[in-house]
C-alpha cells in the first residue's frame, strides 16, 4: 500500500501527525492541536507514519540554539514527500514560529501555515484557506486570543492530566526568550480551573498536574497573592482526585502559605521540581534571577522539614557567560547541600534574542563540557545515595503506561511512587491496568528508578483503570489512529528536561 493509500483508508479521512519539540507546554498545546483537528474531521494517522499524513504539523520551540536547523531539517525531508503528494499539507507554529514569522516561508516556500503560540485556535482554517487560495498562510497573533483551555483537546491517557492554570511569564532572565514569545503571565479564574479538574475526574482521570510557566507566580495576573496555596487546597476537596502535582515553580515565589498548602492536602503528592540554575549569587545576578543561594537553601529546607519524604528534582545551568570555576564549586556545593532526587542539567547555549547571548565571557566549550561532567558524576551519586534510603519502604504506585522500556522482557509492571520516583515491579498474576494503584516494597535502588522484586502486596482497582479500559475498548472499534482520551503526562516523565520557562530544552 503506497502512503497515498495508506492516508486516505479511512474512507477518504485526511490525515494528520503533530510533532512536538520543547516543554510541557507545547506538549498541552499539541494536544489542543490535535483536538482541533479531530474537530474538524481529521483522523491521527498510525504510529510510524513518519511524515505520510496528509496534514503534519511541527509544534516548535525556540530555546535551543540550533531549533531552526532542526526544523528546517526536518522541513527538507518532508520537502519531497509533499512534492510527489497533492493536496499533503504543512504546518509549523509555537516558540519559532512566533519568533520567526515570515522567515519559515522563505527558507521552506513549500510550509502551507505557520502560526503563533497566541492563536492556536487557528489552525484549521488557517489550512482550509491555504488550501483553497492555494498559498501559504502566515498569521501570528501578538496577544493571546482566548486562553487554550477553551480549545478541544485530545488526550492519550485515561488517568493523568495536564491542567494550564497560566500561560506567559513576567520573569526577565537573561537566557530565557519565552516571556518574548509566551507574553505575559496571564491566570485563568480559579472556578474555571476547577471545573476542568471536576470535569476531568468525572472522566476518570485520578492525577493531575497544574501547569504554567512560572506556576506558583499564579495569582499575580488577578490581585491574589495567596491563589496558588488556595488553588492546592481547593484541589484536595475534589472527590476522587487522588493526586495533584505542579511544574514549574520559580523560587522567587515559592512563599510559606504554598508549603503548607502542600503539607496539609493529603492528594498534593511529596515531590517538588525547582529550578536552581546556578549556586552562584554572582551568576544568577547574571542570570537575572531574583533569589540567592541562601533563599534557594532555605526553601528546600523549609520543604523538608514540613514534608520530610519529599523528592526535590531542580533544573542547572553549567557554562553561563562569566562563570568562573568558583561559581562553578558554589553550585556544586548547593547540589550537595540539597541533595536532589534528580537534576536536569544542561550546557548553556545561546538563545537568538536573549541578553545573555551578547554577554562577555561566555565559556570555551571545553571548560563547559568538563565541568558539566562533573555535575553529572556528583549528581549521579547523590540520586543514588537518596533512592538507596527507599528499600525497605512500603509504597503506593499508580499503574503506568508505557514508562518501562524493559517490562516486556523483565515480564514487570512500573508505575509512579507518590513522589514520582519510577518503580519497576513484579506483574502480578490478577490483571493491573494503566491507572489502578499497587502497593509494593521496594528491594532495589538504581540512580533513576527502585525495583520491587517481591510478590505485590496489594491491588486496588479504580475508576482510572475503569477509564483506561474502556478507552483501549472504544479505540479497538475506531478506524486506525482515532483515540480520545486523556494526557499521557500528567505524570511528568520522570519530568521533561524542558520544564515551564525556565529550564532549557
Amino acid at each position: 500500500m503506497s502512503s497515498i493509500d495508506r492516508s486516505q483508508s479511512a474512507g477518504g479521512t485526511r490525515t494528520y501527525e503533530v510533532r512536538t519539540y520543547g516543554c510541557q507546554m507545547n506538549v498541552h498545546d499539541s494536544e489542543r492541536l490535535s483536538g482541533l483537528l479531530e474537530d474538524a474531521g481529521y483522523v491521527r494517522a498510525p504510529e510510524g507514519s513518519d511524515g505520510d499524513a496528509d496534514v503534519v504539523v511541527f509544534n516548535t520551540c525556540a530555546v535551543r540554539e540550533n531549533a531552526d536547523n532542526k526544523l528546517y531539517g526536518n522541513l527538507g525531508h518532508l520537502a519531497p514527500k509533499k512534492a510527489s503528494r497533492p493536496g499533503m499539507q504543512i504546518a509549523v507554529g509555537g516558540c519559532l514560529a512566533q519568533k520567526d514569522r515570515d522567515t519559515i516561508v522563505k527558507r521552506a516556500p513549500w510550509v502551507d501555515v505557520v502560526f503563533g503560540t497566541h492563536n492556536i485556535g487557528k489552525l484549521p482554517v488557517l489550512l482550509e484557506r491555504a488550501r483553497v487560495q492555494e498559498e501559504a498562510q502566515v498569521e501570528i497573533a501578538e496577544s493571546l486570543e482566548a486562553f487554550p483551555s477553551t480549545l478541544p483537546t485530545r488526550r492519550e491517557s485515561a488517568y493523568a492530566a495536564w491542567v494550564s492554570i497560566s500561560v506567559g511569564c513576567n520573569n526577565t532572565c537573561t537566557f530565557c526568550i519565552v516571556p518574548a514569545l509566551r507574553g505575559k503571565e496571564k491566570d485563568r479564574r480559579p472556578g474555571d480551573v476547577l471545573a476542568e479538574i471536576e470535569a476531568l475526574v468525572g472522566e476518570g482521570v485520578s492525577e493531575i498536574t497544574l501547569l504554567g510557566q512560572n506556576v506558583n507566580a499564579y495569582g499575580s495576573d488577578i490581585g491574589d497573592r495567596e491563589a496558588f496555596s488556595k488553588l492546592l487546597r481547593a484541589c484536595g476537596k475534589v472527590d476522587g482526585l487522588e493526586r495533584v502535582r505542579f511544574t514549574s515553580p520559580h523560587p522567587r515565589d515559592f512563599t510559606d502559605d504554598v508549603i503548607a498548602a502542600m503539607a496539609e492536602t493529603p492528594n498534593v503528592m511529596p515531590q517538588l521540581h525547582m529550578p536552581l540554575q546556578s549556586g552562584s549569587d554572582t551568576v544568577l545576578r547574571a542570570m537575572r534571577r531574583s533569589y540567592r543561594q541562601e533563599r534557594f537553601l532555605g526553601i528546600i529546607e523549609k520543604v523538608r522539614a514540613a514534608i520530610p519524604h519529599a523528592a526535590i528534582t531542580t533544573d542547572i545551568i553549567v557554562g553561563f557567560p562569566g562563570e568562573t570555576e568558583e561559581d562553578f564549586e558554589q553550585t556544586l556545593h548547593v547540589v550537595r547541600e540539597a541533595r536532589f532526587a534528580q537534576a536536569f542539567t544542561f550546557q548553556y547555549s545561546k538563545r537568538p534574542g536573549t541578553p545573555a547571548a551578547e554577554m562577555d565571557g561566555q565559556i570555551p566549550k571545553k571548560v563547559v563540557q568538563e565541568r558539566y561532567e562533573r555535575l553529572v558524576a556528583l549528581q549521579e551519586e547523590i540520586s543514588w545515595e537518596e533512592n538507596k534510603k527507599q528499600v525497605g519502604r512500603t509504597l503506593e504506585l499508580m499503574v503506568a503506561e508505557g514508562e518501562g522500556r524493559k517490562d516486556g522482557a523483565t515480564h514487570r509492571l512500573s508505575g509512579r511512587a507518590p513522589d514520582n520516583r519510577l518503580v519497576h515491579f513484579t506483574k502480578p498474576e490478577q490483571e493491573v491496568r494503566p491507572g489502578d494503584v499497587v502497593t509494593v516494597e521496594i528491594t532495589y535502588a538504581a540512580p533513576h528508578h527502585l525495583l520491587a522484586e517481591g510478590a505485590v502486596l496489594d491491588v486496588r482497582r479504580t475508576r482510572a483503570g475503569d477509564a483506561w479500559e474502556k478507552r483501549n475498548t472504544e479505540q479497538a472499534a475506531r478506524p486506525a489512529g482515532v483515540l480520545l482520551g486523556l494526557p499521557k503526562v500528567g505524570v511528568p516523565e520522570p519530568l521533561p528536561a524542558a520544564t515551564g520557562g525556565c529550564a532549557v530544552d
